[in-house]
């Protein structure tokens, strides 16, 4: 059936991403979401903690042990907002930042290089349109799940 392979095959991109993710981490000692942390920082700058775990779909609580993790090794720092004190920014040190640019995020590539010579562009965006369409229906089974669990 059409729908079985479609699951089928973002379930083995999915593995696949972070097969790649976790061997290229382990090569500098690192976890997948280390890595993860350490080129969204890079890419994107300081961060709050919530806004780092809206990136990498994750619990602050989760966020909270990967950046403690890092914070001992180096890579991060915490630094209080200057606007509300409440809100904790992560940012990159300089050990981080060197780290991050060594970094050519594998998973990444691979995929964007896939997309980039296998679809036109137009295919391209009728791709990112379903994608777009199947996540929002998710994100609301899975609200809906959660609502449920929580009455």
């Amino acid at each position: 059936m059409q729908v079985d392979r479609i699951v089928e095959t973002i379930i083995y991109l999915y593995t696949e991403s972070r097969r790649l993710t976790k061997e290229q981490a382990a090569r500098h000692g690192l976890t997948g979401p280390q890595l993860s942390v350490a080129k969204i920082l890079e890419d994107l700058g300081d961060l709050s903690l919530s806004e780092l775990s809206e990136k990498i779909n994750a619990q602050n609580s989760t966020v909270t042990g990967i950046v403690d993790r890092m914070e001992r090794e180096g890579l991060v720092e915490r630094k209080r907002s200057s606007d509300d004190r409440r809100v904790v920014h992560i940012r990159l040190t300089r050990k981080g930042h060197e780290l991050a640019r060594s970094l050519n995020f594998e998973p990444f590539e691979i995929f964007r290089s896939a997309f980039e010579r296998a679809l036109t562009r137009e295919e391209l965006g009728q791709l990112l349109t379903l994608l777009d369409k199947i996540t929002t229906y998710v994100r609301k089974e899975v609200q809906r799940g959660d609502d449920e669990a929580a009455s």
